[in-house]
This record gives structure tokens, sequence and C-alpha cells, in this order.
């Protein structure tokens, strides 16, 4: 094997350490924010640690008492969750059968083309058709109603990824499975999608994240606490006249977590995904 020089090896380590510095010091900050005082927030010179630590915040957004910023703020938590739990679960059964079918027939391959064009409107442009839609359907400031809406964000691009990692598996597989007598369920389920859990389940996380991070359409199509997310109800911490930036710092560290843990989860299932996948040569 080739060896590297020293001179490289810290150049190497170097590059690695700005860049973990680069990526994680806005969430750094955000929690020096979440713990300090308001005085420390507006002092000069800026502090970079507060004297004096103060854990209330969390505590205040993560209660349930009626009529307070927790009870809106787990109820917006709660949303977030379902919709975005119903939007990428629906998408990823809608992807598995149409990425196959896209990748395995090559002539029908313009159609995906043609949705994953419709990525290139503005989504105010969509707006007045999908709010005329949701009300005829009186799904208006509903959880379902909303995840229905991401559903048509997310149904095309977990579709075009689905259909990428499809494309990289042999045709030749499925057909040694169905001349030995498999059908065709019965060759998705034991040879194409243990094959394809990578792409299933990054296509998952990307999906989930994409809904979570949504803000415009939740702003339109929610009013109360029956269907707000985690996106809305955290601008309207920022919304009165005197904002609190250390529970708005506050919302953002909470509202981080759960796409961190979910992250960890679907790691663990990429590498599941690449070993129960493998085939004897």
């Amino acid at each position: 094997m080739e060896r590297r020089s020293l001179a490289f090896s810290v150049f190497i380590h170097m590059a690695a350490l700005l860049l973990a510095a680069v990526i994680l010091a806005p969430l750094v900050w955000l929690f020096v924010m979440s713990i300090s005082p308001a005085a420390d927030l507006s002092a000069k010179p800026l502090r970079w640690w507060p004297q004096t630590v103060d854990f209330s915040r969390y505590a205040l957004l993560l209660s349930t008492v009626a009529n307070s910023a927790g009870a809106a703020f787990t109820a917006s938590l709660r949303n977030s969750l379902l919709v975005s739990g119903m939007a990428t679960t629906a998408a990823i059964a809608l992807a598995i059968p149409a990425g196959w079918a896209v990748s395995r027939t090559p002539a029908v391959g313009w159609s995906l083309s043609l949705v994953i064009a419709t990525y290139m409107l503005p989504p105010v442009a969509l707006a007045v058709p999908l709010y005329m839609g949701l009300s005829a359907l009186g799904l208006l400031n509903t959880v379902f109603g909303l995840a229905l809406v991401y559903l048509t964000i997310l149904a095309p691009f977990t579709t075009w990824l689905m259909k990428s990692g499809f494309d990289t598996i042999p045709r030749e597989i499925e057909s040694a499975a169905m001349i030995d007598g498999a059908g065709l369920w019965q060759t998705l389920r034991i040879i194409t999608l243990p094959l394809a859990a990578p792409v299933m389940a990054t296509s998952a996380l990307f999906a989930f994240l994409l809904a979570w991070d949504e803000f415009f359409y939740a702003l339109l199509f929610t009013s109360d606490q029956r269907a707000k997310t985690l996106t809305v109800a955290i601008a309207d911490l920022a919304g009165g006249r005197v904002s609190d930036y250390g529970l708005i710092a506050t919302a953002g560290v909470l509202a981080a977590l759960p796409p961190v843990l979910i992250g960890f989860l679907m790691q663990r299932a990429l590498i599941s995904g690449l070993t129960s996948g493998g085939v004897k040569g």
C-alpha cells in the first residue's frame, strides 16, 4: 500500500477539522443561545458562553399546560411527526412500484421526466390550485390534508431515487428467479427489494427531511394547533413585537433532535440493507 507523508496526513486531518467546525459551529451557537439569559444575548461585547446556564426555556417548551407556549410547541411537534411520517410512508409506497416500472420499462421514462419537470415551478404557482382542492375536499387545516400536499412533492423525488437504485440491480437476477418459478411479487419481495434496501432507506430519509423542513405550504394551509407544524410554530415565536431569541433557539434545538435520531436509525438501516442485499458468487 502507498504510504502517505506526515504533511499530507496533517493536511487531511486539519481539513476535516475545519469542515466539522464550519458545519457544527452554527449548531453549537444555537445551543449556547438556548441556555443563555436574555441579558447575555444582548450584551456588548458578546459573551460566547453565558455566565449562568439557564435551561428553563426547555421546560417551558416541553410543558403541556393549556394555552401555553409549551402546549403549542408540543402540538406542532406531534403534527410535524404525523405529517412527515404519513407523507414519507405514502411516498415510498408509491415510489417502489413506480420506480421499478420505469426502470424496467425505459420506454415510459419520459413520464417520470415530465413529473420531475414540475419541480421547476415555484411553490407559489401551485398554491391556489392546491388550496382550492383541499377546500373542496374539506381538508384545510388538517394533518391528513397537509400530508397529501407533501406527497405531491415527495413522490416524484423518491420515485426518481428509487428508479436510480433499481437501475443498478441486474435484470438477470429477476429473470433467474422467475425461471425458477417465482411470481412477480415474490421476485420483488425476495430478490429486488432486499437489494434496493439502501436506496429505500436513503429515499425515506431525504423525504422525511424535506417534509420536516417545509414551511411555505404549512403556513398557507394551517391555521391553529390542529395541524400547525414546527416550522410555522417557530416562526410564530418571532412574530411578536419583542422576540425572545433564546426561546427561538431552544425551539430550533428541539426541532433538530427528531431528524438527528431518525438519521441514526436510517444509518443502521443502510448498513443492514447493504449486508442483507448481498449475494454469493
